[in-house]
């Protein structure tokens, strides 16, 4: 159920009643609901988005002003990313900072049945996004974990491998050309309709950044979900899609990887209100690893 200062902040943003409210699953980091609002011109499905989480919201008191202004930048530019109906900036009437955005159709898929379509039209709408230019965008990339002291995990049994990673990671920053990325972008994020993406969702880490730091996203996550060589399926599809104009440099693979450090991989719970069951913490870490030492035998 909604507070009674959220339900009165959505009925006044929309100019509709609040007919309906469910909580969204598979959520991690905030809460979400499904909101059916019912106006004069019909019912409109709308996601409300409550960023709960304490220390998040301490560390970025702006996280909502983020995804609006995200939102908005990707809407301008044609991407398939919700519209941006209201935004609760400091928690006045949602008790937490929020976001209120349409409903997309579609569904995620983790799981396709054609695998070479699913990675393209992944790879595909990553590229659309990277084509759009982020001059002047407010928020600009940083690693998620900066500032912390980085050691080769004890739970990795490939610990030559993860050494070599952190020194690369540590080491002289690379260079790369600006372009507007998501930086969450991976399968739990994109919605398919038909056999197509029909949108992009979770745009709170919007930012100016390397389209690297995308694909290694994806790519990580695709790793831990299928292996890797599925990851390095992407990659080639990515390559093709994007064209000339990105080079690959296995250093933002390297970050993607070191940057969720110091704690161990574990199950992600997107994936399982998704409907996948069978990945264990312990097989998240065995393919954290090899895609690890993978990456390094790049180098």
């Amino acid at each position: 159920m909604l507070a009674e200062n959220s339900r009165r902040w959505i009925e006044g943003a929309t100019g509709g009643r609040v007919v309906s409210v469910a909580v969204l699953p598979g959520a991690t980091s905030s809460l979400l609901h499904a909101v059916e609002v019912e106006g004069a011109t019909g019912r409109r499905s709308l996601v409300l988005r409550r960023f709960v989480n304490e220390k998040w919201v301490r560390a970025e008191p702006d996280v909502a002003v983020r995804e609006g202004m995200s939102l908005q930048h990707a809407i301008r530019a044609g991407l398939p990313a919700p519209d941006l109906v209201a935004l609760d900036a400091d928690g006045e009437h949602c008790g937490v900072p929020a976001t209120l955005v349409v409903r997309l159709q579609g569904s995620v898929v983790l799981e396709p049945a054609d695998r070479k379509q699913w990675l393209r039209g992944l790879a595909e709408t990553a590229a659309r996004i990277h084509r759009v230019d982020a001059a002047g965008f407010r928020w600009k990339y940083r690693r998620y974990n900066e500032g912390v002291s980085l050691t080769v995990p004890r739970w990795s049994k490939q610990q030559e491998a993860w050494a070599k990673a952190i020194e690369i990671v540590e080491g002289p920053p690379r260079s790369y050309s600006e372009c507007f990325v998501h930086r969450d972008y991976h399968p739990s994020n994109a919605l398919w309709r038909d056999g197509r993406v029909s949108g992009v969702v979770d745009w709170v880490n919007g930012c100016r950044g390397p389209a690297g730091i995308d694909v290694a996203w994806c790519r990580h996550n695709l790793a831990t979900l299928h292996g890797v060589s599925v990851a390095d399926d992407f990659l080639a599809a990515y390559v093709e899609a994007a064209g000339s104009g990105f080079e690959y440099d296995p250093y933002w693979d390297l970050m993607s990887v070191v940057e969720l450090l110091p704690g161990p991989p574990s199950m992600y719970e997107g994936w399982r209100a998704s409907g996948v069951q069978h990945i264990s913490d312990a097989i998240m870490r065995e393919r954290v690893d090899l895609y690890v030492a993978s990456l390094v035998a790049r180098l």
